[in-house]
């Protein structure tokens, strides 16, 4: 079959063409809608299928660091914005109490497929999609007491458990399955899930638009305002991480660091959070989509140079202690 390998190609293309779709035909959605949750679970057993137990666990020397970064990503930026917003009276406010929550989410479902698709190691995005489900219980806690319009945290705790549920299933019948399925696999193998993953991918988007086609008819400049803050809030927060990162000479998951620091799981809270709470949010959940599914498409050559250079000035920096010349660090490095 060729169909699968094509698709995984021109992924981004395809992810743009569902994403077009579903805002020029909101009505697909009621279709698609009902199916979310399996359509996570399989995408999900794609990717985990694909990279594996023993890449996505990794060492347990790397749960330090993954749990360091997911307690700022979750917890230190979301308070560091309500302390920012509460001294001017902001925090009932819609676009603030955006910003807030989709800090406060855990990773987005789709981190490993995206991370894969901008060229990097996916391995390290689902170990931190797992982890960030495991404590976004406890991370939520002290984010929600200090939001007096959501009124505590019960309703998330049973939301996080149903999806961490889901999330453990799917990518654990994957690991089961996997010396079963694909004992010895190689590029055809892979090029098969890719683009499996890039269909189920595209078919997900068309369930999470459906606000932005009648608000660009009845309220133009409302959605335009919400456009912009939702390209800023998924785009800048990766920008910044990779400019970080590559600066310091770090390249070790930077994609898949920098693709969470941006996409967060926001739609957890519709089905935890009271409807007063998130309907005035719809709008922006919609917008959010925008940005989440064009960035393999407009920011994969940033990812790429800028794991180009932060691997150029590590191997400078080891050159420089050990004494060794190991070429021109500035050439980009073997990418998988």
């Amino acid at each position: 079959m060729t169909l699968l390998p094509f698709l995984a190609r021109h992924a981004r293309w395809l992810m743009l063409i569902g994403l077009a779709f579903g805002i020029a035909v909101p009505q697909v959605t009621q279709f698609v809608r009902p199916w979310l949750s399996e359509l996570v679970a399989a995408m999900l057993f794609t990717a985990a299928l694909r990279i594996g137990p023993r890449a996505a666990l990794g060492a347990m020397g790397h749960l330090r660091g993954t749990l360091g970064a997911l307690l700022v990503f979750q917890l230190i930026c979301p308070l560091a914005l309500i302390a920012l917003a509460a001294p001017f009276g902001l925090l009932d406010s819609p676009p603030a109490l955006a910003l807030i929550l989709l800090m406060a989410a855990a990773p987005l479902a789709s981190s490993p497929n995206l991370t894969l698709m901008v060229g990097g190691d996916p391995a390290p995005a689902l170990r931190m999609l797992i982890l960030g489900m495991v404590i976004l219980p406890a991370t939520t806690l002290p984010v929600f007491a200090l939001l007096p319009a959501l009124g505590g945290a019960a309703g998330i705790l049973d939301a996080a458990a149903k999806l961490l549920l889901v999330i453990l299933a799917a990518t654990g019948l994957a690991f089961a399955l996997r010396p079963l399925l694909l004992p010895r696999p190689g590029p055809a193998a892979f090029a098969q899930l890719d683009g499996a993953s890039a269909l189920l991918m595209t078919v997900i988007v068309l369930a999470l638009t459906s606000e932005i086609r009648p608000a660009l008819i009845e309220r133009p400049g409302e959605l335009l305002g919400w456009m912009a803050l939702a390209f800023a809030a998924n785009l800048g927060p990766q920008v910044l991480t990779l400019w970080l990162r590559s600066r310091g000479g770090r390249p070790e998951a930077l994609e898949a660091l920098a693709m969470i620091a941006g996409n967060r799981n926001i739609g957890l809270f519709l089905v935890a959070l009271p409807a007063g709470v998130t309907d005035p949010l719809l709008l922006f959940i919609g917008c959010y989509q925008v940005p989440m599914f064009l960035t393999p498409l407009v920011m994969t050559p940033l990812y790429r140079r800028c794991h180009a250079r932060a691997a150029g000035l590590g191997i400078a920096g080891r050159s420089a202690i050990t004494g060794k010349d190991n070429g021109d660090c500035n050439a980009p490095q073997s990418r998988r």
